[in-house]
């Protein structure tokens, strides 16, 4: 059988991914044509905007999670989501968050390995309008998207 797994993922990492609404029926033990009413509810109301699957990145050669607190340059500091707005675009990224303190802004990255991060951060860094970056480097992750690993 022909191997698509890669074509999966990332169409499920974007919002290809559909509610189970008989589990969740199960679950919270109420009726699926109640579930499925309120779930479209919510999607209508914009609360809920895509529904994507929890990996164990490791399996899929994304293991490598790193989190980037960006500083920017005086002349960008006024409209610091026009660049993250750019950044948003990198697949590998897959948060952009603006932020207040010291740092204007914060990515988490998921990579294969620190290789595969090094070539990225070339790309992020040497963008007009950011002054400096800091690492941090997840050693192991315990709950992601509200998920418990």
């Amino acid at each position: 059988m022909k191997d698509i797994r890669k074509k999966l993922i990332k169409l499920f990492k974007t919002g290809y991914c559909t509610p189970q609404i008989a589990r969740i029926a199960k679950k919270i033990q109420e009726p699926s044509t109640t579930i499925h009413y309120n779930i479209k509810k919510l999607e209508k109301e914009g609360a809920i905007k895509a529904y994507k699957a929890v990996f164990d990145y490791k399996k899929i050669d994304q293991g490598y999670c790193v989190f980037v607190l960006i500083s920017l340059t005086p002349d960008e500091y006024g409209n610091p989501e026009r660049i993250g707005k750019a950044l948003s675009k990198i697949p590998e990224i897959e948060s952009v968050d603006i932020c207040t303190g010291d740092w204007e802004m914060v990515l988490k990255i998921r990579v294969k390995d620190i290789d595969a991060y090094y070539d990225l951060l070339k790309n992020v860094i040497s963008r007009k309008g950011i002054a400096k970056i800091k690492s941090l480097t997840t050693l192991k992750q315990l709950k992601t998207e509200f998920v418990e690993l």
